[in-house]
């Protein structure tokens, strides 16, 4: 029996997809791997961590549905025993404790980086450019191209970066509030207030490196 063509009908994963999966994978690890960077704050159930930075690196470098997918696998793998958590924390339980909050906003916040920061590009409608030719060249995965975030101007990264960790601290802190019977001002004043140092000091550092320019996800 001839098997000139047995293998004619297997349909091979395109680069478009593999690539990209491949950098989301690799920066879900990278956030799980520094979450053992975790430093108790005085009067707050949550720790600081650096784990809000590497969802800034998410939206930037990936863009709105790749960062996202590299944060819901990080979730995934978490939610699964790996002890990537803050403090090397895992499990179901985890992700529905009084910081679960803060965890289902990073990919949240993730997606809506990468869409103030690439605009259309990344959701397939084509490049920002408006002398760039407007048709993909291939399918929709292949149409999920994000701009070198090297390029974008400081003003947008700013934003950016802004309302991302307002999304964090905003369903973080809600969450905390509703789960742990908190009034308005004790949730800011546990999960809120002793980070916002901490924070600002994740933008400055993002920004530094994002327009370094030598810096990427290979």
């Amino acid at each position: 029996m001839s098997t000139d063509h047995e293998y004619d009908s297997v349909a091979l994963v395109p680069e478009s997809i593999v690539r990209p999966f491949a950098r989301a994978a690799l920066l879900a690890a990278l956030t799980g791997a520094v979450a053992f960077v975790s430093i108790p704050i005085p009067f707050s159930p949550a720790p600081l961590t650096l784990q809000v930075l590497f969802v800034f690196l998410a939206g930037l470098y990936l863009g709105p549905v790749w960062g996202s997918v590299s944060l819901l696998l990080y979730l995934t793998a978490g939610g699964a025993g790996a002890p990537i958590f803050a403090g090397g924390h895992a499990g179901i339980g985890h992700l529905f404790g009084k910081t679960g909050g803060f965890l289902w906003s990073y990919p949240i916040a993730a997606f809506v980086i990468g869409a103030l920061v690439h605009g259309r590009t990344g959701f397939g409608f084509g490049s920002i450019d408006p002398t760039a030719d407007e048709t993909p060249s291939g399918g929709f995965f292949d149409s999920l191209e994000v701009r070198d975030p090297a390029t974008v101007g400081l003003g947008r990264l700013v934003v950016a970066l802004s309302v991302g960790t307002l999304i964090v601290y905003a369903i973080g802190a809600g969450y905390a509030m509703w789960l742990l019977s908190l009034s308005p001002v004790e949730a800011v004043a546990q999960f809120v207030a002793p980070f916002v140092i901490g924070e600002v000091l994740k933008m400055a550092a993002t920004i530094a490196l994002v327009r370094d320019g030598r810096y990427e996800l290979s």
